[in-house]
């Protein structure tokens, strides 16, 4: 299994308007799990599951291309699309 992390931080203002979007997005079939940070608040951790590292680098894509239905999360994110950070992760051991 390999993982792809997103990470993020929200503006205060979108918070709302943030957390009922990403309601609908979590009932996906095949979807995520999401954080929040507890020592900082309105920072989110998506962890997506994926069979393969091209599956998790297909997440990984998705999440950040300019044309994804994600992109709206731009506009609530300080800093805008260059703020949101994706990583990959493989088993270590």
């Amino acid at each position: 299994m390999v993982i792809c992390f997103v990470e993020y931080r929200i503006l205060p203002e979108h918070e709302q308007q943030y957390r009922a979007w990403m309601t609908g997005r979590s009932a996906d079939p095949g979807g995520f799990k999401l954080y929040e940070g507890t020592d900082q608040p309105l920072l989110f951790v998506e962890v997506w599951e994926a069979g393969s590292e091209e599956a998790a680098e297909a997440i990984k894509k998705e999440r950040c291309s300019e044309r994804s239905s994600w992109r709206i999360m731009s506009d609530w994110i300080p800093g805008g699309a260059a703020k949101l950070h994706a990583w990959t992760f493989r088993p270590a051991l």
